[in-house]
């Protein structure tokens, strides 16, 4: 068992324990909604016309006796005598008592049932509706006030985690620093970088201070809080710069030691340079700024991450992989195995990079137990997030399709499930036939069945834990698990597992003599909670510079370059291929959807390519990049969550070509061959 909750480190109670009750904050204000929405529906079911009730009505001040006969003569005497000159050049006549009296009367009709209403009001009003009705209009202010701090929370969950990554080494490099000269220039690098960040931020804050248009106390505040947040990181990098590790090597080569620079800091020291040399020195807080018209979409980001890793603390993955290992499948047809298994949470993490962190660890040391070789491994790792980015609910889909009113998530789902297969099946082939060393021996039926059976048994539980949960919310709030809710479901359900397991394996030791290892439940959500942070870090900085970077490439009108629009499809495809596998490569998939949507989606268009069929070009074409040097950044996150040693020790081994570098070549071969399905087959069928 891990310590208890009090005796964490200086960091956890600085940043992991603050960054968790951010998250806990994001799951119960969208959840707050839904349970808004089934406390109006059941108060109008106990109080017919509780939406009338909700709040206090005002006594009408009207008086509901009105004499009619006195109110009629009172109002014809304030007419003008006929003979009046001044009545006659106004063009006032003379008041028709009839007409009076039907007004009189009208008026004190609707003040009599005004009075009526507010009666019942009154009667209807009970304790019992008074004390709801408090509950019900305190969710709905919670709500407000949840809606209103989203960017904040965003910003502080940002900073929070960056500066977080920065203390830990975790940020996302080319290769990890391995020598003193690595360590120092990634560092001084990234002190510059955090420096820029911190003036363009002051600089755009300045601008708007001086800007024609009012900025409000909000605005500013979220300026400040950029700033005080950059100001930190810079701060927790040159405090890193100065505080040498012992453990790292001596000397070093400069080469190298650039490899070790964090990608966010490359981003942002070009599009720094760049936006400085033009005179726009605000520019990278500009572009910071935009992530706050999609904070929910940030923030989703941030639940997708934290379920993940607490997916990574639970048994799931290691039962999953008992059900296969009765079968003795040769280690190629268990990579493929696995990466068909792990396109399910991948859709329901969000991205490809976010899964390979959560799982990759366990996918990787279950190949390496079934004998799978370390470049096998490695591959099937790296691509485990890359088939299940076009299955519902995958959160990048969902972007897409709120950015680019031509799909929609219904039309992107559905043709992805065919991609999905057709993905899945060139990895299949390339694993089985062009990575095949070994003998095709399953073992007998017989024999293998009853055992994964067997082993299908332990996940029962966690089968029912996850559709109680969904119908909880299905019956409870009326919310069904779609690409919408999953953000907020997710780590409800894996909170829920993990609860699961800390009661089941408490029981499974006061059962038997054995010592069951097991953290705990706190322990469990600190660990997972404390990878959150590092990774959150490390991911939303990385997205945000892949935001900037797309600016630099939208102000230095690259794009237009090229023609607006082509003669052919074809011709147009081929451009657009060769665009997207480069943008995979060096950006972040959200910020690449970002810029695509602003660029190159309108010249796919216009050159007679369907919105639905370049958009599956897009997720296959950035997944390619994702697998392709010279970042690879799967391969990147793979070396991250893996170690350092075992990517050495692939390296050292020999054979073929083929074999010492099979760990890139297998990827791009079966994600080259269906990019290419995927471009060019559909154009026989509708291009001219």
């Amino acid at each position: 068992m891990t310590n208890g909750g009090f005796q964490r480190t200086g960091l956890e109670w600085l940043s992991s324990l603050p960054a968790c009750l951010l998250l806990l904050a994001v799951v119960l204000f969208s959840t707050s909604s839904d349970i808004h929405n089934q406390m109006l529906r059941g108060g109008e079911q106990l109080w017919s016309g509780y939406y009338k009730l909700r709040m206090d009505m005002a006594q009408p001040e009207c008086n509901p006796n009105r004499d009619i006969d006195a109110a009629v003569a009172d109002e014809l005497a304030k007419a003008p005598p006929a003979d009046d000159p001044m009545a006659a050049l106004l063009g006032a006549h003379e008041k028709d008592p009839e007409d009076v009296r039907r007004a009189i009367e009208r008026s004190v009709r609707e003040c009599q049932s005004d009075h009526a209403s507010f009666a019942l009001s009154q009667d209807q009003l009970t304790p019992g509706v008074k004390a709801y009705r408090a509950v019900e209009l305190f969710v709905a202010d919670m709500i407000a006030f949840g809606l209103s701090a989203q960017r904040y929370i965003l910003v502080i969950l940002v900073m929070l985690c960056a500066v977080t990554a920065t203390l830990t080494r975790h940020h996302i490099a080319m290769r990890a620093m391995e020598t003193r000269l690595d360590y120092t220039v990634s560092y001084t690098l990234q002190t510059i970088a955090n420096a820029m960040l911190l003036g363009s931020s002051a600089v755009f804050r300045q601008s708007s201070l001086g800007s024609s248009t009012a900025i409000s106390a909000e605005e500013l505040l979220l300026h400040n809080f950029w700033i005080v947040g950059f100001a930190c990181l810079t701060l927790a990098s040159f405090y890193r710069l100065f505080r040498v590790p012992g453990n790292l090597a001596p000397g070093g080569r400069l080469g190298q030691a650039f490899l070790a620079v964090p990608l966010y800091t490359v981003m942002c020291l070009i599009s720094g340079t760049y936006f400085g040399l033009i005179g726009h020195s605000s520019g990278i807080g500009i572009y910071l700024g935009k992530m706050m018209e999609l904070s929910d979409m940030f923030l989703n980001v941030g639940l997708y991450v934290w379920a993940g890793m607490m997916l990574k603390q639970t048994r799931l993955a290691t039962l999953v992989f008992n059900v296969f290992r009765p079968w003795r499948m040769p280690p190629e047809m268990l990579a493929v195995v696995a990466v068909l298994v792990a396109a399910v949470p991948t859709a329901y993490t969000g991205a490809s990079g976010i899964f390979v962190i959560a799982a990759g660890a366990v996918i990787y040391s279950e190949l390496r137990a079934a004998g799978a070789r370390r470049h096998l491994a490695l591959a099937a790792t790296a691509m485990s997030g890359s088939l299940g980015v076009v299955l519902r609910p995958c959160l990048l889909v969902v972007v897409i399709a709120y950015l680019n009113r031509e799909v929609t998530t219904d039309e992107l789902f559905g043709w992805g499930i065919w991609v999905f297969i057709l993905t899945a099946t060139m990895f299949g082939l390339v694993a089985m036939t062009v990575n095949r060393q070994g003998k095709f021996d399953l073992a007998p039926t017989a024999q293998a069945l009853p055992a994964s059976l067997k082993a299908l048994r332990p996940l029962l539980p966690y089968a029912l834990v996850m559709v109680g949960v969904v119908l909880l919310y299905r019956i409870a709030l009326d919310v069904t698990m779609d690409e919408f809710s999953a953000p907020r479901l997710l780590p409800v359900i894996m909170l829920s597992i993990l609860v699961y397991e800390h009661f089941s394996l408490k029981r499974r030791h006061a059962r038997t003599s054995d010592e069951v290892p097991h953290q705990g439940l706190e322990g469990s959500v600190r660990n997972a909670t404390n990878d959150t942070t590092a990774e959150i870090g490390a991911l939303l900085l990385l997205l945000g510079l892949s935001v900037s970077i797309g600016g630099v490439i939208e102000r230095s009108h690259i794009m237009e370059a090229f023609p607006q629009a082509f003669d052919s499809a074809w011709s147009a495809m081929l451009l657009m291929v060769v665009i997207l596998v480069i943008l995979g490569m060096i950006m972040d998939a959200f910020g690449a959807v970002i810029l695509v949507t602003a660029t190159v989606a309108t010249i796919a268009y216009a050159s007679g390519i369907h919105p639905i069929h370049f958009w599956m070009v897009t997720l296959v074409a950035f997944e390619l990049g994702y697998l392709s040097p010279p970042v690879a950044l799967n391969h990147l996150l793979t070396r991250q969550v893996v170690g350092e040693a075992e990517v050495l020790a692939a390296q050292q081994e020999g054979g073929t070509f083929y074999q010492r570098y099979e760990r890139i070549i297998m990827p791009l071969i079966a994600m080259g061959i269906s990019l290419v399905l995927v471009a060019f087959v559909p154009l026989l069928f509708y291009a001219t």
